[in-house]
């Protein structure tokens, strides 16, 4: 009798769920499915940024991981405390687990802490707590300077701090507060979303520009001084705030740099086709990897590469253990909304991978297009 499998899939993000489901429903309930994660709900990280300006609320956007075991898939809430990927094996809740596969969708780990007084001296953008702060914070703020902070780079979903400093805006002038209100942006950047190629980046720039809103690019933040309520950057300058937002600093979990996964890039090394490690049976996805492009620049860090790495692991880990279907490679292709006030949104696509630089075109902002977006986040909650 042929022994079944088991699957062990690290991280409950989008590129974990979509392993675990796609796993599930392409796989005889003789192999196992089993997904860590710290977390008891999952909350959509897109739908963050209009959390922030009151257009959400947090049940509407999260889900319980408990679902899942209804479909087949073995949950375990825990912080994973080891991995071992010659052995395949994991440590969670005190428990060693081994998998004959195992797939790393940690994310990435944020660390405000890396930079000295950013999380005394603002609201972080990136998670749910921090967002939904800032919203209420954002009603008690009625007059003042206000800064949009980019602390360092690589960082997830590219477009999402322009995203944020668009929305607030639009959020300030809808209720006929942005007299009172200046908005400035500072990011290490050269220039917003700058692996799209200059073309768009600039498109972008303009976008923001347009707005009233003053755009500081290469400005790389040393320390925060949240009692003086001011910024100082490596450049030497420095610059004052009554209200600030920041994305944090990323970097690789501390579990996996503890284990020797990570690559020179900080990150783990993959296939860039196959998600696979250099370790047999290991494959790692989404924010956790490192992807050089042809041109120098890492692929970005986002949702939508996250979901369609999952989807190619899902299908080749099926093939390999059934033998049923093709191998599938990741082709680099990718596309997200970019949310900018006033109920519109553009929308940037393309192939990431092409060379010599990646192909990406930006459809400018409309309410079909916002629209869109709105219809993503619904079938993406009622997916789940």
């Amino acid at each position: 009798m042929k022994q079944g499998k088991t699957i062990l899939i690290l991280g409950g993000g989008i590129g974990g769920i979509v392993v675990a489901s796609n796993l599930r429903k392409g796989l005889s309930r003789e192999h196992r499915v089993v997904l860590i994660e710290r977390e008891e709900r999952y909350a959509f990280a897109p739908s963050f940024l209009w959390l922030m300006i009151g257009l959400r609320t947090r049940d509407r956007i999260c889900r319980s991981f408990a679902q899942f075991e209804r479909q087949g898939v073995e949950y375990i809430r825990g912080e994973v405390t080891r991995i071992d990927p010659v052995r395949r094996e994991i440590e969670v809740n005190g428990q060693v687990l081994t998998g004959d596969y195992l797939v790393l969708a940690l994310g990435a780990e944020l660390a405000p802490e890396v930079i000295p007084g950013l999380s005394e001296g603002g609201h972080n953008l990136y998670t749910l707590e921090g967002a939904e702060r800032l919203r209420d914070a954002r009603l008690e703020f009625r007059q003042g300077r206000m800064v949009i902070l980019v602390s360092a780079v690589p960082f997830k979903c590219p477009a999402a701090p322009y995203e944020a400093a668009m929305l607030l805006e639009y959020d300030y002038r809808k209720r006929k507060l942005r007299g009172d209100i200046v908005i400035d942006m500072y990011t290490p950047e050269p220039g917003p979303m700058p692996v799209t190629g200059q073309e768009i980046s600039q498109q972008v720039r303009q976008m923001v520009e347009d707005k009233g809103i003053n755009y500081h690019p290469g400005h790389a933040v040393t320390h925060v001084d949240a009692n003086a309520r001011s910024i100082h950057f490596a450049n030497g300058t420095t610059a004052k705030y009554d209200f600030l937002a920041f994305v944090p600093p990323h970097r690789a979990p501390k579990v996996a740099r503890e284990a020797g996964l990570i690559g020179e890039s900080g990150w783990i090394t993959v296939n860039h086709h196959t998600l696979e490690t250099h370790f047999p049976g290991v494959y790692a996805l989404g924010d956790i990897t490192g992807i050089m492009l042809p041109a120098g620049k890492p692929l970005p860090k986002a949702g939508v590469f996250a979901h369609r790495e999952a989807e190619v692991v899902a299908s080749n880990l099926i093939h390999a253990i059934t033998g049923k279907g093709e191998p599938k490679h990741f082709d680099g292709h990718g596309e997200c909304f970019l949310e900018v006030g006033d109920g519109k949104a553009g929308f940037g696509s393309g192939n990431f991978y092409a060379e010599p630089i990646p192909q990406v075109n930006l459809r400018l902002p409309n309410r079909a297009l916002h629209l869109g977006k709105v219809a993503f986040e619904k079938f993406w909650l009622l997916e789940f």
